[in-house]
């Protein structure tokens, strides 16, 4: 998918960058000693429920069977998505943590990437969305300063101990070179390791004003999605939407689905179980069971076959969509199965996903991230 090669390639520029940058400030600042960044910034996906592949058709088949993964493959690549979204600010706070930056600062570069002339600023004790921070790191390309969106391309709101945080990017205003198609494109991501949700760890990643690819190449494209990821111990929770406004099925006259889904993975296992609904973009529901089983797969694909074939037996249609059963069943090769566990390893997890529930998809479709 494209939009994962962008994020994946942004994420690279963007430790470039900040080494550039950094290697500045030491050279300002000899005497540094230990770094206020955090050293880790983003959850941990495995890979049972996280893939980069992305499935273009999904009315790809195996004789008369619908095939699980044709379903289930997207989902792995957006929940990537997100993830990947994750690993550009992981890679930044990363990269600049060995540059010891620990203290308030301003200085001003210039980029290797896009020639532009950049300022940096942090300064401590700052607030942002209720909450009080010890620190906020914002970078502004100089020259779009007056722009509406102020030239903003970077701001990070974070306390050190127990380390949590938000993070929100404007590739554009960052790169502009590699970013000259996304002008709109934002994402932010909130971290913490403070415990307050149950978790060890969580993350929840926000993307919005991706542009929509051709619908002849792709009509699964994302233009936003929200995503919640936890940790404890070797098990991940995963649960949120990805909104697909050129998204159609077998009955094509209709068009714009939410992919919402719920997930649990076992790290060390590698393993996971995934519930998903397909309900319309603009659905107004924080029901589960609305979301999830009223709007499953298979009713959302059984219903389209009645409009699409009227007169198709009960049978045809079981037979068909065999492998759409509820959940869907994961290792580290991707989907294997859905409706019965390939065994007792996968009963925590199956029993995990009960307790969670997707956004309201309404809300997603409409989501917006602002800088402060």
């Amino acid at each position: 998918m494209k939009k994962v090669n962008l994020l994946i390639a942004l994420a690279i520029i963007f430790s470039a960058i900040f080494v550039q940058s950094c290697k500045k400030d030491k050279e300002q600042s000899p005497d540094s000693t230990e770094s206020i960044l955090p050293k880790s910034f983003k959850v941990d996906v495995p890979e049972a429920i996280s893939s980069a592949n992305s499935q273009k058709s999904m009315l790809a088949t195996n004789g008369d069977t619908l095939q699980g993964n044709d379903i289930y493959q997207n989902l792995r690549t957006f929940i990537n998505v997100g993830e990947t979204a994750s690993d550009i600010v992981n890679s930044i706070m990363t990269t600049i943590s060995v540059y010891n930056i620990n203290h308030a600062m301003t200085l001003s570069y210039q980029s290797n990437e896009d020639g532009r002339v950049k300022n940096l600023d942090v300064v401590e004790s700052a607030s942002f969305d209720g909450q009080n921070w010890q620190y906020q790191m914002t970078i502004v390309d100089a020259n779009s300063a007056t722009n509406n969106d102020g030239g903003v391309a970077l701001q990070i709101f974070w306390n050190v101990n127990p380390v949590k945080g938000i993070a929100i990017i404007k590739p554009y205003n960052l790169n502009r070179t590699e970013s000259i198609n996304y002008p709109d494109a934002i994402y932010r991501i909130d971290y913490s390791e403070a415990g307050e949700l149950g978790y060890d760890k969580h993350m929840i990643v926000e993307i919005t004003g991706i542009p929509l690819e051709d619908p002849s190449v792709d009509p699964y494209s994302i233009s936003k999605l929200k995503m919640f990821a936890g940790k404890t111990g070797d098990i991940v929770d995963v649960y949120g939407n990805s909104v697909h406004p050129n998204a159609t099925f077998i009955d094509t006259t209709e068009k714009g689905f939410d992919w919402a889904f719920v997930a649990s993975a076992n790290q060390s296992l590698d393993i996971g179980v995934a519930e998903v609904g397909l309900p319309d973009d603009d659905l107004s529901s924080t029901d589960r069971n609305t979301l999830l089983v009223t709007n499953s797969i298979k009713n959302v694909f059984t219903n389209q076959i009645n409009i699409a074939y009227p007169n198709i037996d009960t049978l045809s249609i079981n037979n068909y969509l065999y492998n759409t059963e509820a959940p869907g069943y994961f290792n580290s090769n991707g989907f294997v199965q859905g409706g019965t566990a390939p065994n007792t390893d996968y009963t925590t997890l199956a029993n995990n996903i009960t307790n969670l529930t997707p956004y309201n998809p309404v809300d997603i479709k409409n989501l917006t991230i602002s800088f402060k």
